[in-house]
C-alpha cells in the first residue's frame, strides 16, 4: 500500500473515461498518484496509473460496462493502494453548472438539481452524477465537492450569453454558458505567475485544443466570450463533435434520414468533427500522418486550423486587440504544425511565430519582433479541482491562486 497522508482525491469523468489523482495537503498540494480508466463500456477497458513511490507506471485490464461499475472498481483499487482513512474529500469536475458560479459541497439538494438539469447535457451530467453517487454509497460521510466547468464564464456579458431564440427559452436557462472553465482558470493563474499579473489582466486569448476544443477571450482576468455555448458541442470543430452547425441541418437530417433526436445527438457528438470529415480518425496525430496521401484527412486538419484561426480573429476584435495568445490541451501543447498553421497569416494582428521555438514546444514560441506573446502551456484541471475542494472545505493549501 502506498504511504498515506491527509489527501484530496480528484475525479474527472469523461464520456468513456475516468481520470483521477490524489494530492497530499500541505504547504503546497503534492500529487502522489495519478491515473485513468479508459475505454469504459468498450472492449479493452484499461486502468493506467503512476505514483511517486514507483519508478514505472502501472497498467491492468479490467471489465467495466458503465461508469458505475468502473467507479466501483476504482474505489476497490484505491482502497487497496492507499485506503480512504486519510482522504479528506473527493472533488469532481461537473461539466454543466448552469447558474452555479462557484464550486460547492455536494448535498442532496444539489444532486436533485443535477438530475433535473441533466437533459441539458446528456453527454456528461448523467455519468458525473453516477460517479458522485458511487462514492456516496460507499463512503456516505466523505465530503464531496462539485467543481463546475461553466463557472469561469459566469462573467460573460449579457450579449455574449444571449441566444437568438424566443425570450421564453432564456427564462428556462437556455443560453450560452461556455466550458473548459477549470482549464482556463488554471491557465490564467499560471499566466499571472509566469508573466506577471499585469499580463494576465491584459487582452488574452486562450486556446484549449484537444479532442474537445474551445477558445476563450479574457480581459481584466475575466471571460468575456468563449466558443462553446449552451453545450460543449458548440464552437470549434472537435474530434467527434461538430462545433457550430447551421440549425437547418438538424431539421433536414431528421427529415431526410428519419433521425430521432437521440440519433441526431449521437451523430453530432460521436460521429462528426475530425472523424466525420476524415472518415477515418478523430485523432489529429493520425490525420497529420496520412494527410499527404488522404485528401479527407488533409481537409479535416485544414478545417480545424481554419476555424481556430477565425475564432482568434473574432476574439481579437471583441478584445479590441491582443496581447497574449495561449495554446493548451493535447493538440495545443504537442502539435507544432497545427499551431503554425493556425497562426499563419495572422501577422496583421501582431502574431509572429519563431519556427525553432515552435518546433520544440517552447514555453514562448513567438518571435522577438512579435507584438503578441504566444505561449504553450500545460493545463491541469485536476489540480484546480483539488484546490477548489480544499477552498470549499477550509482545508490548508498553497496560498496563491485558489481565490484568483
Amino acid at each position: 500500500m502506498m504511504s498515506a497522508s491527509t489527501s484530496i482525491l480528484t475525479i474527472n469523468g469523461g464520456s468513456s473515461s475516468i481520470k483521477f489523482a490524489l494530492y497530499r495537503i500541505g504547504e503546497a498540494l503534492e500529487r502522489k498518484l495519478v491515473g485513468k480508466v479508459d475505454r469504459i463500456g468498450l472492449p479493452g477497458t484499461n486502468l493506467t496509473f503512476n505514483d511517486t513511490s514507483r519508478t514505472e507506471p502501472g497498467s491492468r485490464n479490467i471489465e467495466a460496462a458503465n461508469h458505475g461499475s468502473a467507479a466501483n472498481f476504482l474505489i476497490d483499487w484505491l482502497e487497496q493502494q492507499v485506503g480512504f482513512t486519510h482522504i479528506r474529500a473527493v472533488g469532481h469536475r461537473v461539466v454543466h453548472g448552469m447558474q452555479h458560479t462557484e464550486p460547492e459541497r455536494v448535498s442532496q439538494a444539489l444532486l436533485d438539481e443535477l438530475y433535473r438539469i441533466s437533459p441539458y447535457d446528456p453527454e456528461h451530467l448523467p455519468r458525473e452524477i453516477e460517479l458522485i453517487e458511487a462514492f456516496r454509497r460507499r463512503y456516505p460521510q466523505l465530503p464531496q465537492v462539485a467543481c463546475f466547468d461553466t463557472a469561469f464564464h459566469h462573467s460573460l456579458p449579457r450579449v455574449a450569453q444571449l441566444l437568438p431564440i424566443p425570450r421564453r427559452f432564456d427564462a428556462m436557462g437556455i443560453r450560452r454558458y461556455g466550458f473548459h472553465g477549470l482549464s482556463y482558470a488554471y491557465l490564467m493563474q499560471e499566466l499571472a505567475q509566469l508573466a506577471g499579473k499585469q499580463t494576465a489582466q491584459g487582452r488574452v486569448i486562450l486556446a484549449h485544443l484537444g479532442n474537445g476544443a474551445s477558445l476563450a477571450a479574457v480581459r481584466d482576468g475575466c471571460s468575456i466570450d468563449t466558443s462553446m455555448g449552451f453545450t460543449p458541442t458548440g464552437g470549434l470543430t472537435m474530434g467527434t463533435r461538430t462545433g457550430d452547425l447551421d440549425p437547418g441541418v438538424a431539421w433536414y437530417l431528421m427529415q431526410s434520414e428519419n433521425l430521432t433526436p437521440q440519433q441526431f445527438n449521437h451523430l453530432i457528438n460521436h460521429e462528426s468533427g475530425l472523424l466525420g470529415v476524415s472518415g477515418t480518425s478523430s485523432d489529429m496525430r493520425d490525420l497529420m500522418e496520412h494527410e499527404a496521401t488522404d485528401v479527407r484527412a488533409a481537409e479535416a486538419v485544414e478545417l480545424f486550423c481554419y476555424q481556430a484561426k477565425k475564432w482568434i480573429g473574432a476574439y481579437a476584435a471583441v478584445l479590441g486587440g491582443l496581447d497574449t495568445l495561449v495554446f493548451a490541451g493535447g493538440i495545443g501543447e504537442n502539435a507544432p504544425a497545427v499551431r503554425a498553421r493556425i497562426c499563419d497569416g495572422l501577422e496583421f494582428l501582431g502574431i509572429e511565430i519563431e519556427e525553432k521555438r515552435n518546433a520544440t514546444n517552447a514555453d514562448v514560441i513567438s518571435a522577438a519582433t512579435s507584438r503578441v506573446t504566444v505561449r504553450v502551456m500545460h493545463t491541469d484541471e485536476e489540480v484546480m479541482i483539488a484546490k477548489s475542494a480544499c477552498h470549499v472545505l477550509g482545508l490548508p493549501t498553497e496560498k496563491e491562486g485558489i481565490d484568483s
